[in-house]
């Protein structure tokens, strides 16, 4: 499939998209699994939550958060891509409390629900900074009043500042746009442009990852 931006690094080949939860378990050397639950459980996660998780990929994520809620919440995934529809779709069978939809998050886009709290795990930092406004306002728009948005991404470094095997892998495996977005102050952008408020942080592989969480006032 065509890429719509061919500078970005989330716009994944065939063969990645396929194999995507083993790419990234390779990659990562077995930790991603256990860095992952460890993001999901930093969430404040009730019962109750209903979550949309954007550019939710094979469903792991999901499935992760869907252990700390009922049968009563929703937990909904939103990607364009058709074998991670696939994927999702065979990881969560049996839940009825879990949907996927075939949606572009770089679009304007309403749902019918109103959300306790979007997620969005390494996605948004792959995309121009014009067209993370978009992202940022879908997020917002599907939130429920005192609801949270959590970004879980790179946090602001200055990549100079790296030491040199860290940023030859940066260099190598990140597009263009991510090193626009660690150097952006992102609370600020989401404080002055959109009006989120209660900043949470947690941080993770030596504070060059970060779980951002903002509140909708």
């Amino acid at each position: 499939m065509e890429k719509y931006y061919p500078d970005s690094g989330v716009e994944l080949s065939e063969f990645t998209a396929k194999n995507y939860d083993k790419v990234m378990n390779i990659a990562s050397f077995g930790m991603y699994k256990k860095f992952i639950y460890r993001a999901i459980s930093d969430m404040d996660i009730k019962q109750n939550d209903k979550i949309l998780d954007l550019g939710c990929g094979t469903g792991r994520n999901i499935k992760l958060m869907n252990n700390y809620v009922s049968d009563d919440s929703l937990l909904v995934g939103l990607d364009i891509s058709e074998d991670m529809e696939k994927q999702f779709n065979e990881n969560i069978k049996g839940f009825s409390n879990i949907k996927f939809y075939n949606k572009r998050i770089d679009k304007p886009f309403t749902m019918d629900e109103k959300f306790d709290k979007v997620f969005i795990s390494f996605v948004i930092h792959g995309f121009p900074h014009e067209v993370r406004s978009t992202i940022i306002k879908n997020a917002y728009d599907s939130l429920k009043p005192g609801g949270v948005f959590n970004i879980l991404d790179f946090a602001e470094f200055d990549m100079d500042k790296m030491p040199f095997h860290h940023r030859f892998i940066f260099k190598k495996i990140e597009c263009k746009y991510a090193f626009d977005f660690i150097k952006r102050d992102w609370k600020h952008i989401l404080k002055n442009d959109w009006g989120f408020d209660g900043f949470k942080e947690k941080f993770y592989f030596k504070n060059y990852v970060r779980l951002l969480s903002a509140e909708k006032k």
